[in-house]
């Protein structure tokens, strides 16, 4: 294995085995580290591609339910508690989730490269699409009435700024655009239109994946990731990380956050 899979791989492991020794991971989660390591298995070590594919494919159904916090035996600890951000928010919550992570530990295992996808290209694309980005998604939503002008920087927003940086741009970008956008690009290269099908393909997976905060947010979610697949095409992963991340900042501190209450 590389360096960079030994470390993230002893901090993971340190990092669970004290979670553990907290109470913060149940029995329950045992079926959900076998499924994730015999989907590694197949996908490092199987011979025959359709075992390849059928890792890829386990993995992918493993980390929706993740992503979603579907599987049992997760207790992730709850640092803001039903918290109005403004007068007129609905009350937001923050929990430190440990479901979450295990998404990306499985791609620095199975998938190093994509932590070295677009290191050479420029993340000037970032300084173009995330304006461009904000103002459609941002803008959309204020006229839709979800949100509006509201700048803040509440006390939370320091522990905000580092789950959202680490356990959801960070994660979502390297399953989304980096797994899914590139994968399905390099699978559908001979087609003339395989890179925009990759692209609006990861986009309405993002966008589904927020189906539970209803059709405005799928609707927003998938613009969004536009954008960010327009950033990961032209600037790599971390350009479509520093998009996610910028917006995400730009929706917490200077509008309603996570949206009004409804009237």
């Amino acid at each position: 294995m590389l360096a960079s899979q030994w470390i993230g791989l002893v901090l993971f492991g340190l990092g669970y085995a004290i979670a553990l020794s907290f109470g913060s991971l149940g029995i329950a989660t045992l079926p959900t580290f076998v499924l994730l390591l015999a989907s590694l298995w197949l996908v490092c070590r199987g011979k025959q591609a359709w075992l390849r594919g059928l890792g890829h494919g386990l993995f992918v159904l493993l980390a929706f339910a993740l992503a979603l916090h579907w599987l049992p035996g997760f207790n992730n600890a709850k640092v803001i508690a039903a918290t109005r951000l403004t007068p007129d928010a609905v009350p937001f919550s923050l929990h430190l989730n440990l479901d979450k992570p295990l998404i990306g530990l499985w791609l620095l295992l199975a998938c190093p490269w994509l932590f070295l996808a677009g290191t050479r290209k420029r993340l000037a694309s970032a300084a173009v699409l995330l304006p461009l980005t904000c103002l459609v998604t941002l803008g959309l939503a204020v006229w839709m009435g979800m949100i509006e002008w509201a700048p803040k920087w509440p006390a939370q927003a320091w522990i905000w700024l580092f789950n959202n940086l680490l356990l959801v741009s960070l994660t979502e970008e390297l399953l989304f655009r980096g797994y899914l956008q590139g994968s399905l690009q390099r699978a559908l290269k001979h087609l003339p239109q395989g890179q925009n099908i990759a692209l609006l393909v990861a986009a309405g997976l993002f966008g589904l994946a927020h189906f539970g905060a209803g059709w405005q947010w799928v609707s927003l979610a998938t613009l969004a990731g536009i954008g960010y697949g327009l950033a990961y095409r032209y600037g790599g992963l971390y350009a479509a990380i520093a998009c996610h991340f910028g917006l995400n900042m730009a929706h917490f501190t200077l509008f309603t956050y996570p949206q009004l209450m409804p009237q």
